[in-house]
C-alpha cells in the first residue's frame, strides 16, 4: 500500500500543535482500533499507519526530517524495514488513550491477538536506544562558500565514563535490579469483569537497564556518563548556503552500554560580506561611477569573488542599471555550473568640486537649460 502523507493520515495541518496532533490521533485510533472494528480486516493496518504518523509528528527531530526530506528523511529511523512497534517511543501516550477506551486499566486492556503481542514483544526487545542526536551551528564566509572549507569545532557532549565503562558501577560490578528482576520493565495486571488489563512501564529504579550497580562509580556518581569536549572536523562543500544542514553520522552522543551513537547535525550560517550580497547562487555588488562615465561610457574595473574583472559601461547608462557577468557567482551545491554576478552601477555625485569642474558643470547646465526651453509631451495624460 502506497504511503500517505502523515499530516493527511491524521487529518491535521503542518502548523498543528502537539496537542492538536494528539487529539487527532486519539480520535482516529478509537475509530480504527482492531478490537472495536473486528469486522474490518483493514483496521489493524490503519491503526499502524496512524501510529507511524503519530510517532513522527510528535517527535521534533523526526518531524523536521520529514518536513524537509519526506519519507526518505525518516526511513532510517525504522532501520530500512518500515515502521514497527520496537521503534515506537510514545507508549505512555498510547497507554493513556487505551485506558480511556477500556475503563482506565492501562494499555493492553481488551487488546487481543497479534497487535497486543507486537506491543509486548517490541517493548521487551527494544532495549536501550541509540545515543542522542546533537545540533550545532557553524559560520562560514562567502569565500569559504565559494571554495569550500574544512572547519574544526569544539563540541561538549556526554560520553561513557572511562572508569566504569559506562556501567555506573565501581569496577563494573552489577547486580540484577531487585525491582524488575532484570527485565527492565514493570508489568501490572488487573481484571475487570471478563477483561484482563495489563500495564507495562519502564522500571523506575534501573531505568530499563535491568541491572543495578553494587557500588556506584565515584567518577560519574553512578550515571555512567561524564561530560567531555570533542574536537570534530567537517568539510564544508563549495556552494554551501545559509541554513544548509550537514549530517555527520555517528558523531552525536554515545549510546548507553555500547549502543550506536547518535548523529550530529551542523547548520551552516553565512556571514554578511562587506561587498557582495547573495541571491541563491548569484551575487550582487554595487559599484559607483562618475557622471561622465555614465554619460560618455567607459571601461571600469569591478570586484569579483576571485579578484577583479573589466566591465563595459555604455554611453547613457542610468544610475542603478544592472549588468551581468556570467559564471562569476557561486557554484551549485551539486557541482553543476555556477551562478552569475550582477553589477549595479550608481552615479556618484561629487561632494566637492574644483573651480574647473564647477565651471564646466555650470556650462553644461546652461546647455541643458537651452535644450529644454521647448515643452515636451510624453503620451497622453490620464
Amino acid at each position: 500500500m502506497a504511503k500517505r502523507d502523515y499530516y493527511e493520515v491524521l487529518g491535521v495541518t503542518r502548523e498543528a500543535s502537539k496537542a492538536e496532533i494528539k487529539s487527532a490521533y486519539r480520535k482516529a485510533a478509537k475509530k480504527y482500533h482492531p478490537d472495536l472494528n473486528k469486522d474490518n480486516p483493514q483496521a489493524e493496518e490503519k491503526f499502524k499507519e496512524l501510529s507511524e504518523a503519530y510517532e513522527v509528528l510528535m517527535d521534533d527531530q523526526k518531524k523536521q526530517l520529514y518536513d524537509q526530506y519526506g519519507f526518505s528523511g525518516v526511513q532510517q529511523q525504522w532501520g530500512g524495514g518500515g515502521f514497527d512497534w520496537s521503534r515506537f517511543t510514545h507508549f505512555n501516550d498510547i497507554e493513556d488513550i487505551f485506558a480511556d477506551f477500556f475503563g482506565g486499566g492501562g494499555f493492553g486492556g481488551g487488546l487481543s491477538g497479534s497487535l497486543f503481542d507486537q506491543f509486548s514483544r517490541s517493548r521487551e526487545r527494544a532495549g536501550p536506544s541509540r545515543g542522542a542526536d546533537l545540533r550545532c551551528g557553524i559560520e562560514i564566509s562567502l569565500k569559504q562558500a565559494l571554495e569550500g572549507a574544512r572547519k574544526t569545532i569544539q563540541l561538549p557532549m556526554r560520553v561513557a565514563c572511562d572508569k566504569c565503562g559506562g556501567s555506573g558501577a565501581e569496577g563494573g560490578k552489577m547486580t540484577v535490579c531487585p525491582e524488575c528482576g532484570g527485565r527492565g520493565q514493570i508489568s501490572r495486571g488487573q481484571r475487570r469483569g471478563y477483561s484482563q488489563f495489563v500495564t507495562i512501564t519502564t522500571c523506575p529504579r534501573c531505568r530499563g537497564r535491568g541491572q543495578w550497580p553494587e557500588k556506584r562509580c565515584a567518577a560519574c556518581s553512578g550515571l555512567g556518563e561524564i561530560e567531555k569536549t570533542s574536537t570534530i572536523s567537517v568539510n564544508i562543500p563549495p556552494g554551501a548556503h545559509d541554513g544548509l544542514r550537514l549530517r555527520l553520522q555517528g558523531k552525536g552522543e554515545p549510546g548507553a552500554r555500547g549502543v550506536a551513537p547518535g548523529d550530529l547535525y551542523l547548520v551552516v550560517h553565512l556571514k554578511e560580506d562587506e561587498r557582495f550580497a547573495r541571491d541563491g547562487n548569484d551575487v550582487i555588488v554595487e559599484v559607483p561611477i562618475t557622471y561622465s562615465q555614465a554619460a560618455l561610457g567607459a571601461e571600469i574595473e569591478v570586484p569579483t569573488l576571485e579578484g577583479t574583472a573589466m566591465l563595459t559601461v555604455p554611453a547613457g547608462t542610468q544610475s542603478h542599471t544592472l549588468f551581468k557577468l556570467r559564471g562569476k557567482g557561486l557554484p551549485s551545491l551539486d557541482g553543476r555550473g555556477r551562478g552569475d554576478e550582477y553589477v549595479r552601477v550608481t552615479v556618484k555625485t561629487p561632494a566637492r568640486l574644483s573651480s574647473e569642474e564647477r565651471r564646466l558643470l555650470e556650462r553644461l547646465g546652461e546647455l541643458e537649460g537651452s535644450a529644454s526651453t521647448k515643452p515636451r509631451f510624453f503620451g497622453k495624460s490620464k
